[in-house]
This record gives C-alpha cells, sequence and structure tokens, in this order.
C-alpha cells in the first residue's frame, strides 16, 4: 500500500546520505534504500530527492531568515524538503504535518518537532512568492571554478538552468522500428524525446524490446564509430549497454566488457529484453587483449556531464578523486589503442564537462602515437552543429546546448582512426 509519509522519511534519508556521507544516491539505491517501498512510493521518494537537491540553494535562501542556526542535518534536510514541496504547491497542512511526524519520531532529535512547526508554517505563508524570485541555483564552487574557466559565465549559467530544469527522456530505437505510439518528438541526431514518461517500464514496445532509454548525447558516439555488419566490435565499460546494444543492433559482432558483475547481469538482462547479441565478458577494461576493427571506450570520468540527471553529483563529491580518475583514463585510452587493428579506429568518450577528462586527453594521445588521427569527417553527422567540433578534432556537447528542445548531457567523444 502506498505511504506518501513513507516516500517523505526515504526521501529525508537519501539527502543525509548524499549530504552527510558524501554517498551518491546510486549508492544507496543500490544498499536497497528503496527495497520496503511499494514501487509509487519509490518513484516519489527519488523525486522528492532530486528536487530538494536540484533546488538546494533556494531552500536554504528561504530557511535562512527563519532559522537562528543550523539545526542538525537530518532536521535541516527535513526543513528543505518541506521547504521545496511547499514552493512547489504542496498543501500547506500535509506537508507540515507531515515533516513534524517525521522530526517527532526520530530518537535524537524528536523534540525539535516545534521548531519543524513554527518554520514551515512560516514558510508556507512567504515562501512561495519569495522562490519565484530567487536565482536558478549555482554549482558549488569546487565545480563551477574550473567550468568558468573553461566554458566562459554565460555557458555556465545556461548549464546550471538545464541542471535546474532537469533532463526528459531519450529513446534510442532499434533500426527499422516505429516508434510513433510513444507520441515524442524526434531528435536531429535520430533519438526520440519524451516530456513525461511515467514508468518506463509501462510504455508502449518497452516489453517488446524495440528500443532502450540512452541520452541523445550518449546516443552518438556509437552512431559515429558506426560500427557495420561483419566488423568485430568491443565496448570497454559497457553497462548498462546502450552502446553496446547499438552495435549489435547494426549488425557488428560484440564483445562487451564491464568490471562489474552486477552491471554485467544488468546489460545481459537488456540484451534479452532486446533480443541482441554481444559476447559478455566481467573483466578489467586494461587486461583485455585481441585486435578489434572498432573500440569503443566510455571511460569511466567525473560524470560532471550527467547532473541534469543526477543532482546528488556536485553535492556528494568534491573533485578530490578526479586526479585518479584523469591517469586512469589515459592508461585506459593508451591500453585501446592497441587493441585497434592497423585501419580501425577508436572512439574515446566521456560524460564529464571537464578539458582534462576529454580534449586534453585525445591532444596527449594525438602526440604519443603517430599513427593516430582524429577524423572530423566522421564526426559530421545530422544533428551535430559545426561549432560543437573542437581543435583537437573532438566533439564537445554541454548540457547548455538545445535549450529549445531540453538541453543534452555533457559529453565528449572523438573518433581515431589507426593509419594501416
Amino acid at each position: 500500500m502506498s505511504d506518501a509519509n513513507h516516500a517523505r522519511r526515504t526521501a529525508v534519508y537519501l539527502l543525509d546520505q548524499v549530504l552527510g556521507e558524501g554517498r551518491l544516491l546510486a549508492e544507496c539505491y543500490a544498499a536497497g534504500a528503496l527495497e520496503k517501498l511499494a514501487p509509487e512510493d519509490r518513484a516519489r521518494a527519488q523525486r522528492l530527492a532530486a528536487e530538494t537537491l536540484r533546488s538546494l540553494e533556494r531552500a536554504d535562501r528561504i530557511l535562512k531568515k527563519h532559522l537562528k542556526k543550523v539545526p542538525p542535518l537530518m532536521v535541516m534536510n527535513a526543513l528543505r524538503l518541506g521547504t521545496v514541496e511547499l514552493c512547489s504547491g504542496g498543501a500547506a497542512h500535509g506537508v507540515v504535518n507531515a515533516m513534524v511526524a517525521i522530526v517527532s519520531k526520530h530518537r535524537r532529535h524528536g523534540q525539535l518537532k516545534g521548531l519543524v512547526n513554527a518554520v514551515l508554517r512560516k514558510v508556507a505563508e512567504e515562501g512561495p512568492a519569495e522562490w519565484a524570485k530567487l536565482r536558478v541555483p549555482r554549482l558549488p564552487n569546487w565545480l563551477r571554478k574550473p567550468l568558468v574557466q573553461a566554458w566562459g559565465a554565460d555557458a555556465i549559467l545556461g548549464m546550471e538552468a538545464a541542471h535546474y530544469a532537469g533532463a526528459p527522456l531519450d529513446i534510442t530505437g532499434k533500426p527499422g522500428v516505429d516508434l510513433q505510439a510513444l507520441g515524442g518528438v524526434p531528435l536531429p541526431t535520430g533519438s526520440l524525446r519524451i516530456s513525461s514518461a511515467g514508468q518506463v517500464s509501462a510504455l508502449p514496445g518497452y516489453q517488446a524490446g524495440d528500443w532502450w532509454v540512452q541520452d541523445a548525447a550518449a546516443a552518438l558516439p556509437a552512431l559515429i564509430l558506426n560500427a557495420q555488419p561483419g566488423e568485430h566490435a568491443l565496448d570497454l565499460c559497457a553497462a548498462p549497454g546502450g552502446k553496446t546494444m547499438q552495435m549489435a543492433a547494426a549488425g557488428a559482432s560484440v564483445t562487451a566488457v564491464d568490471v562489474s558483475e552486477s552491471r554485467v547481469a544488468r546489460l545481459r538482462e537488456n540484451l534479452e529484453r532486446t533480443g541482441l547479441v554481444a559476447h559478455l565478458v566481467v573483466g578489467n577494461a586494461l587486461e583485455q587483449t585481441g585486435q578489434y576493427d572498432a573500440v569503443l571506450l566510455d571511460a569511466p570520468c567525473s560524470a560532471t556531464g550527467t547532473i541534469r540527471r543526477h543532482p546528488d553529483l556536485p553535492q556528494a563529491k568534491d573533485g578530490s578523486e578526479f586526479g585518479a580518475l584523469i591517469e586512469l583514463q589515459a592508461q585506459m585510452l593508451a591500453h585501446a589503442w592497441t587493441l585497434v587493428k592497423p585501419g580501425g579506429r577508436l572512439m574515446y568518450c566521456t560524460c564529464s564537462l571537464l578539458p582534462d577528462e576529454g580534449e586534453c586527453q585525445v591532444e596527449e594521445a594525438l602526440d604519443m602515437f603517430p599513427d593516430m588521427a582524429a577524423d572530423r569527417e566522421a564526426l559530421k553527422v545530422p544533428g551535430v552543429e559545426a561549432d560543437w567540433i573542437t581543435e583537437e578534432g573532438g566533439l564537445r556537447l554541454r548540457p547548455d546546448y538545445w535549450p529549445e528542445r531540453g538541453g543534452m548531457d555533457g559529453f565528449y567523444m572523438a573518433l581515431l582512426r589507426k593509419t594501416a
């Protein structure tokens, strides 16, 4: 049975984990945080946590004037969640009572229920009018600063607007499948965009395996790599498998590698649902051998390009682990190059907005390998604009592109050919 308060209580717990423990929401879900919830409450808890993280700066600005000092984190998170609900049109009586009940049941902070009641009643009166006047929430400084340096202040304001708006649902269909029943809007790059999807598995064609969920930006690397029937393709760091399925659907013989057994299990489920075939390997990308016509390396990265979908990322992280990721990317790119046949090609990509994880990696690789050349012509697929192509011959995508269509994930990709 559905229980709105159970969903709210879980959302407060998720906020505590992200803001107190530095855990990503995906880690909390994998650890079973949503297991005891009914499906609709699960979706509601996820939505409330994500909306509160997106709106954190606004919520804190409104709460500041009603608090003499910052309360313990769990209480502050209940106030934040309540504020976001109230300022988004939630019924004052229901929201205030729910947050008071959640705090009153906490064994250490139950005595603060009176504070929660008083503060949220004031927010219910004044908050909605103030909310509309507040600026779009900004990224934390640790990330905002390097991004402004890379792309300029105006571009970052555009990205922050895209992050705050969240992301629609993008779909990649199997070749030749009619997706009209989904009622989405075709994008110029070939993806289909659905603005309010609801439950994905209930959409027409899902059970039949006609399509899979994949951001429009994430669909471009495999499209540009363009693996053909009769070619042997390797997808490194493959799970959850959107790119593997694109290459398999194009008729290539695909080997898909991922280091995580549970992620490979998810990839296997996706292949079974879509009726597509690939050879799956649980293993380290750096330990793979063999020679392939086409290699796709979607390298582990900061994921800073996916904040539209993952508003927890800038709040849970501080950038301290990015240096190690950048080193790993360089190692993986160098190793992936050894797996490309003479005359073959490598697609290097990351869902990052940081040039160190994209443009700089490819510049350095081009300097290091005399038999490597960036193929600019291959990037000129429908929907790609000329000024997205970068100096070293890669493709830079950003969340502030396509603002009138609902944006896209931040991504970098380059197609590297091995001279025969």
